[in-house]
């Protein structure tokens, strides 16, 4: 089954499940900030195990499954785990989930995640402005999907500005505070060595994840108009004198997780304008 079929399998499978229900934007949850969903007006819940051929998430912290619902009177999917490249999955399937979505109607696509600070200090947010995703494949090598976008498409201006904006607004309206930089996607699941850092920092990388900048290159193609908010959950490698785990990672998001919550709520319902 090539990637096309795969999709539209899945596009079938889902769309039997959810009716006529259709998403306008579409919100990826990442490591310890899935309790956001459990807190909208849900339609309808569908496990990733449900749909045939679906890629699953396999990481703690990704419960692995899209909610249908509404935050204020915006039609979200949320994706309430997200898959990774690092859990042996091909690039085209660790963003099927955003053609997905997109597929299914979806024209903003809101990206967290949970990184590893550069240039900030845990517990920060940080609005993604920019990426740097050139040390992962590229999603779009292979036969390009037509129905998507070009063979070549442009990068100028991956997230969106004015989003960005509502962004920003929202933050000051909830009395959050935000950073803004630039995200790195390593492709993991080791943690980055503290010579890594350093060149990503000379590289102009704010925070690092191992996510994100594949499904936003991806959504860019498909001309979604894309978002991101990332979590600085620890110092990244060599900028503290800790060993880095995966449970410190869930321990700061889920620290993070109300004002989190309080910030995505209000930049999803101000995006009812843009739609």
């Amino acid at each position: 089954m090539n990637v096309n079929q795969k999709l539209n399998s899945c596009y079938d499978s889902v769309k039997s499940k959810i009716g006529d229900f259709v998403p306008k934007v579409a919100l990826v949850l990442g490591s310890g900030l899935g309790e956001f969903a459990d807190e909208i007006e849900v339609v309808k819940t569908v496990s990733y195990s449900d749909i045939d051929g679906f890629p699953q998430s396999t990481v703690e912290g990704h419960k692995g499954r899209f909610v249908f619902g509404k935050v204020g009177d915006v039609p979200v999917v949320i994706m309430q785990g997200r898959v990774h490249y690092y859990e042996g999955y091909s690039m085209h399937d660790t963003v099927l989930p955003i053609r997905l979505m997109k597929k299914l109607g979806s024209e903003i696509l809101f990206l967290t995640n949970a990184s590893g600070g550069i240039s900030f200090g845990a517990g920060e947010f940080m609005l993604i402005i920019d990426q740097i995703s050139s040390f992962v494949p590229s999603p779009l090598i292979g036969s390009n999907l037509d129905e998507f976008g070009v063979r070549f498409p442009d990068m100028s201006e991956i997230y969106d500005k004015a989003l960005r904006e509502k962004i920003k607004e929202s933050a000051i309206k909830v009395g959050v505070p935000l950073q803004q930089g630039v995200y790195v996607q390593a492709s993991g699941p080791n943690f980055e060595s503290p010579a890594e850092i350093k060149m990503y920092k000379t590289l102009g990388a704010d925070a690092v994840g191992m996510s994100t900048a594949c499904e936003a290159i991806v959504a860019n193609h498909a001309g979604m108009r894309i978002c991101g908010i990332s979590c600085v959950a620890n110092l990244a490698c060599g900028l503290s004198d800790n060993p880095l785990t995966h449970d410190e990672v869930m321990e700061a998001a889920n620290a993070c997780a109300p004002m989190f919550k309080k910030l995505i709520r209000s930049s999803i319902e101000s995006f009812s304008g843009e739609l």
